[in-house]
């Protein structure tokens, strides 16, 4: 999907190991771009107006009949509205189940790295980074949901074992996020808590706001299964309120 560059709204990088959170409106859209490859950007959706609704992990699988998310698919919320459609997708498989990484995951990992030695090369969990960002709009521990890990893969063997694949996104893959309602959206490009690496380097992710428009009667994502239908009409009841 090309962008038009008229329309852009803002652009914005995250370095790897950084957070960053702020509000999208319905009918803009926000371009995920992995900078260096091997990235991961966790995230989590919550309904600006009332945040008490949120991305809800379960009821976004059950309801399209997947374990992972990618073009066509949307994010819905504890209250089965559309929070967001992914619109584009250059990588094809973005995580769900794995969760964040925590400090103590990080240090036994990589080895401990703190602000007052490395200053902004400090080593930073996916855990705290979002709990950092949940703080500034009045939000805590209890907020911090099931989220979404975009540009990773991971796969389930027979016996159940979850295997990270590693080098999944490559240097200039991108996810293209289209608002369906006003979304608080807060991210965090730490590692994978799969990640085999033994070093800590994560990529680094940019983000690029445009007005693309509310989704239309033949949008893609709207008519990939027919709860995404009904989700949609649950979303349009509650922005005309």
């Amino acid at each position: 999907m090309e962008v038009n560059k008229q329309a852009i709204l803002w652009e914005e990088v995250v370095p790897g190991g950084n957070h960053w959170s702020g509000i999208m409106r319905r009918g803009s859209a926000l371009r995920l771009t992995d900078l260096d490859g091997g990235a991961n950007l966790s995230a989590l959706f919550f309904n600006r107006e009332e945040k008490l609704e949120r991305y809800n992990m379960p009821d976004t699988l059950k309801a399209q009949h997947t374990a992972f998310l990618t073009a066509g698919n949307v994010c819905y919320s504890d209250m089965g509205r559309v929070l967001c459609s992914i619109i584009s997708d250059t990588v094809g498989w973005h995580d769900t189940l794995c969760g964040v990484s925590d400090a103590a995951l990080i240090k036994r990992k990589y080895g401990t790295a703190d602000f007052g030695t490395h200053r902004n090369d400090m080593f930073r969990s996916g855990k705290d980074g979002l709990l950092i960002e949940l703080g500034k709009w009045g939000l805590g521990k209890r907020d911090l949901v099931s989220n979404v890990n975009f540009f990773s893969k991971v796969l389930i063997d027979e016996e159940g074992v979850l295997h990270y694949q590693s080098d999944h996104s490559k240097a200039g893959n991108h996810v293209d996020l289209r608002f369906d309602m006003d979304v608080l959206v807060v991210l965090s490009a730490s590692p994978h808590p799969l990640d085999p690496k033994p070093f800590y380097k994560p990529a680094s992710v940019s983000l690029t706001a445009w007005r693309c428009g509310e989704a239309g009667d033949d949008d893609l994502c709207r008519n990939a299964c027919p709860q995404n239908q009904r989700g949609f009409i649950n979303t349009q009841r509650f922005n005309a309120s």
